[in-house]
């Protein structure tokens, strides 16, 4: 999607202006935690681990949106709205991280609906060190940008 902002997510009704609270914010982050957690658990197949990986992701962005002052309302295609307001949320320092969970979003969506034995194991292990980096990016920028939202 390129050329997105937030006025043309307004005007779709894909997203809708929101008040976030600190107590939303902790919310989020104790999704995120327990989806990280549970994606490294080693008895999983790489499919549920890279899935989960992703979903912490998913929360993360939520986040940043949530703290930017919106929330996602699209039904479908609501994991590439929240990837594209989560570009405009970040701005360019989420642009790679955006492009990376495209493609898994895509992958994930194959392995919850049509497909097994999807992920790989090395896949599985990159995503969940994607999605802890791009955890730790969004928390770094909510204390910058939103310091009473911050951990």
């Amino acid at each position: 999607m390129t050329g997105v902002t937030w006025t043309k997510l307004l005007d779709s009704k894909d997203v809708q202006r929101h008040t976030t609270s600190k107590r939303e914010v902790d919310a989020f982050r104790n999704l995120v935690a327990r989806d990280l957690a549970d994606a490294a658990i080693a008895g999983l197949s790489a499919d549920r681990r890279f899935a989960t990986a992703y979903n912490a992701a998913q929360q993360a962005m939520n986040m940043a949106i949530a703290c930017a002052g919106y929330r996602v309302t699209a039904r479908i295609g609501h994991h590439r709205i929240s990837l594209e307001s989560a570009r405009l949320a970040l701005g360019a320092a989420a642009r790679d991280d955006a492009d990376y969970f495209e493609m898994c979003r895509r992958k994930r969506n194959a392995i919850d609906y049509t497909h097994s034995h999807v992920a790989t194991e090395t896949e599985a292990k990159e995503i969940l060190e994607k999605a802890n980096a791009f955890y730790e990016l969004v928390e770094k920028w909510i204390a910058k940008n939103h310091a009473t939202l911050k951990k």
